[in-house]
């Protein structure tokens, strides 16, 4: 009996010592991603606060009202346990002296080229602060020359009007917003040889009879407003940061900026509808297409030239000015060297209601949130950053400085990049990511409460919603992730509620809006920071980083194969991508026998980490440095889509796989250089351009082999 007895002491010994053990854990990581989601209960108020504070007066870039914005988010992201500060930059901004535009049919007509305030507008008495409607970095000059309507003044717009016979030269287009980035509708247009540009808002693309404020739509006399830069980053700083080390900066001079592609060699204006249709109704000649035809006013469309003749005249002062980022820090416990990155730009062209303070209302609950988990015993393993970006709105400046001023930090110690801009404009949840970073969007989505419908998910309104694809890519250069995957290769995200709005860089993009049409509840702010924070505490907190590159295979080879194949009007499968294109060959198997590779290696090391995640790694303790060096490979394998010389005649865009259409910014395309080289060959149709085009196609699966290589941890 006795002999029994002493044969169970050692099993409860053992079993007491497992209970105090498992008692005396601090709570898991999971156990505090589910209370920073039960912290939103409260945040409806908070993030309406913060929204409301943020957009009391219209704050561009470098004012003194940016400042106060500054010094806000930097105060509420001290408080909430980030160590906190600012940082400047002295960089080229653009700003309007003098604008004037005069109609000439049988008499003058000159246009004011105002924004009016409405009845009860609680912000009449700050609006006269708001910039003048402009373009930055347009060219100063003087134009005259006959009307010509170009419907959205994409290429393709133009073919049509030189194939009608309409002479473009030296007169001044007048295009509508909508379909491409303004700034490649004045190049189209310089290109062309028009003498100056007029961009206008039509009825048909703003958003509905009823306008603001007694609907959601752009009112008659509102105005977009914007920049026309193509570029990225500072001008006079292309490719290093507009840092001060000692009070000095190497800079590029005022001429040599305005001698390259990137800023206009034309004036242009943009003007309201209401200007808009005055201009239409002095075009004549040949009736536009059914699909030219837009909604001033039940006017049939024409495209011209003239007998209506515009005299547009744009003065501008193109000048050094300082910015200020504010960079926010949680150091992580285990990892303090991996950084897992969140950002958001503050300056705004007006009011900046939805573009981009939604999203800094986001990013202000979500710090506070993360800041109560830590008063609450959690640590994260990496280190978490907020990024408040500064001049995003001229060219995406505030970040291309910092992300130029880090490369090499970020290049060698950044996890991923997570993205919110307009952060809410309406219902309708959308993401574009790299492929690697699915899963992980999907798990977060599928934790948080659809906030337009409580009785599911945010995943499921999500897929109910049909849309294809379900995550898009990160290939235009719209907003502040840019600079981290497209010039250094860091995984990223961008994500939203609602997508393109009627008031956009327009005087009315302010709280009233938001409050009435935007987010009347504020439960869609409350759901953007709890999925974005959900996504940044998985890739902060989990062991192993939840990367996928089985995704990224697939995605190549089912999407991007596919696009540039029927650019090529090729009929064959991808398993067998061979054709003689105009009797000049153009092989894609290269590529796909890459892709193959890639799929062989995230095999690989899907299997790897499940192995090191077994069940024997729950009794012993895992072998600290073969994980990290598995999420190494997992974390430096976007960095190998990149290529030091970048994309041909566009050197600061690296990435190979994904970036922005040569001919519209907003555009993402895969194989971007393989696409440009396919455009350009199609249009010359010599040996040597099909030969580059092949040379772009043999570059492109060198990158996605070195991401092969890098995901399997092997020297060949």
């Amino acid at each position: 009996m006795s002999v029994v007895v002493m044969s169970r002491v050692p099993a409860i010994a053992g079993l007491l010592f497992l209970f105090l053990y498992f008692t005396a854990t601090p709570p898991s990581k999971t156990t505090y991603h589910s209370l920073f989601l039960s912290l939103s209960l409260s945040s409806n108020s908070s993030a309406s606060a913060h929204l409301h504070s943020l957009t009391l007066r219209p704050h561009s870039s470098s004012t003194p009202a940016d400042s106060i914005a500054a010094d806000y988010v930097r105060s509420l992201l001290s408080s909430s346990s980030f160590r906190s500060h600012s940082l400047s930059y002295d960089v080229l901004l653009s700003l309007p002296v003098h604008r004037s535009l005069h109609l000439h049919l049988l008499d003058d007509h000159p246009f004011t080229l105002l924004q009016q305030t409405y009845p009860g507008d609680p912000y009449a008495d700050v609006s006269p602060e708001a910039l003048p409607t402009f373009h930055a970095y347009a060219a100063s000059g003087s134009a005259t020359g006959p009307a010509v309507y170009a419907n959205y003044g994409r290429l393709d717009d133009f073919h049509k009007l030189l194939s009608m016979g309409i002479d473009l030269n030296g007169s001044v287009v007048v295009a509508r917003y909508g379909q491409i980035y303004r700034g490649d509708i004045v190049r189209n247009a310089e290109d062309v040889g028009a003498a100056a540009v007029v961009v206008y808002s039509d009825p048909a693309d703003s958003g509905g009879p009823a306008t603001f404020p007694d609907g959601r739509a752009m009112p008659p006399t509102g105005v977009q407003v914007g920049s026309t830069y193509r570029g990225v980053g500072d001008p006079t700083t292309p490719g290093w940061p507009s840092s001060r080390p000692g009070g000095t900066c190497e800079r590029l001079g005022l001429e040599e900026v305005r001698k390259g592609r990137d800023v206009p060699g034309i004036p242009s204006l943009p003007v309201s509808a209401s200007d808009g249709e005055d201009i239409l109704r002095s075009i004549g000649g040949q009736v536009a297409d059914p699909e030219w035809q837009g909604g001033a006013g039940g006017l049939l469309y024409r495209v011209g030239p003239g007998p209506g003749v515009l005299n547009l005249t744009y003065a501008g002062n193109d000048t050094i000015a300082t910015i200020q980022n504010v960079i926010a820090v949680m150091e992580g416990e285990e990892e303090p060297d991996r950084f897992v990155l969140l950002g958001n730009h503050r300056d705004a062209w007006t009011f900046g209601a939805v573009d981009p303070n939604s999203g800094t209302a986001a990013l202000l609950e979500l710090a506070e949130r993360l800041g109560k988990l830590q008063k609450r015993g959690w640590r994260p393993r990496r280190t978490i950053i907020l990024c408040n970006w500064d001049a995003e709105e001229y060219g995406l400046i505030g970040s291309t400085e910092w992300v130029e001023e880090n490369r090499e930090m970020l290049a060698s110690r950044a996890i991923a990049y997570l993205n919110i801009d307009s952060a809410v404009s309406g219902p309708g949840f959308h993401v574009d990511a790299t492929p690697q970073l699915d899963e992980v969007i999907k798990h977060a989505a599928k934790k948080v409460e659809d906030p337009d419908n409580s009785s599911q998910t945010l995943y499921d309104s999500w897929i109910s919603s049909g849309s294809s694809p379900l995550i898009g890519r990160l290939g235009g250069g719209s907003t502040d992730f840019a600079a981290f995957v497209q010039h250094v290769g860091v995984p990223s995200v961008d994500m939203f509620f609602g997508g393109g709005y009627p008031v956009y860089h327009s005087l009315y993009d302010d709280f009233v809006w938001m409050q009435k049409f935007g987010d009347p509840m504020f439960h869609r702010h409350v759901a953007a920071a709890s999925v974005w924070g959900l996504v940044a505490l998985r890739l902060a907190d989990e062991e192993f980083l939840p990367f996928d590159y089985l995704n990224y295979a697939s995605e190549l080879q089912l999407d991007g194969l596919k696009r540039e194949c029927n650019e090529l009007s090729l009929q064959k499968s991808t398993k067998s991508l061979e054709d003689d294109v105009l009797g000049m060959p153009v092989s894609f198997t290269p590529i796909y026998r890459s892709i193959k590779e890639l799929k062989k290696a995230a095999t690989k090391i899907n299997n790897q980490r499940k192995s090191l995640e077994g069940i024997w790694s729950l009794m012993w303790r895992k072998d600290p440095l073969k994980v990290r060096e598995l999420n190494d490979r997992l974390m430096m394998a976007e960095r190998a889509f990149t290529d030091p010389d970048g994309l041909f005649r566009r050197s600061w865009y690296k990435h190979l796989i994904y970036g922005p259409s040569q001919h519209n910014d907003y555009g993402s395309k895969s194989f971007p250089g393989v696409d440009d080289a396919i455009q350009n060959a199609k249009s010359l149709n010599t040996s040597e351009s099909w030969s580059f085009a092949q040379h772009e196609v043999f570059r492109a699966a060198r990158a996605v082999t070195q991401a092969s290589r890098v995901l399997s941890g092997e020297l060949t």
